[in-house]
């Protein structure tokens, strides 16, 4: 008889009586942790030891449970938008941002060379300044 080539080699069939070889404890062992069924460890368990990610030092702040989740549109894509008035439901609509959040805010990165109003929560100063230079406003909306 031929020996068996692995890309045809049979997936192991535990649990199937003795006669198969793997029966009975389907390869498990007697006893132990990894015997029974369920068992296992979490990620990161290393047999009782105090594990890594507790052996490191923990450092700084974390602010975590009450950080503002903030919007950031620059100048040059307002001025890609033909809108008279931008408004966080309309830079929302036209996916510039992916969801509301906390809030928008307006930098000033690039250039804006058309008048509009523009409603943000937040704005820079030199967003500020490059807005009202090309003829528009800003209007700081509250939450």
């Amino acid at each position: 008889m031929k020996h068996k080539r692995a890309y045809k080699k049979k997936k192991k069939r535990v649990g199937r009586g003795n006669g198969s070889g793997h029966g009975k404890t389907s390869c498990r062992g007697e006893k132990g942790q990894m015997s029974r069924a369920g068992s296992g460890t979490t990620p990161g368990f290393e047999g009782g030891q105090m594990t890594f990610i507790r052996r490191l030092p923990k450092r700084g702040f974390n602010n975590a449970n009450f950080k503002k989740d903030i919007k950031i549109v620059n100048v040059d894509t307002l001025n890609k938008i033909n809108e008279k008035e931008i408004t966080p439901e309309i830079l929302l609509s036209l996916n510039v941002i992916e969801q509301k959040g906390d809030g928008v805010k307006v930098l000033g990165k690039g250039k804006i060379d058309k008048a509009c109003t523009v409603h943000a929560h937040y704005c820079s100063a030199k967003a500020k300044q490059k807005i009202e230079q090309a003829g528009g406003t800003v209007v700081i909306v509250s939450q």
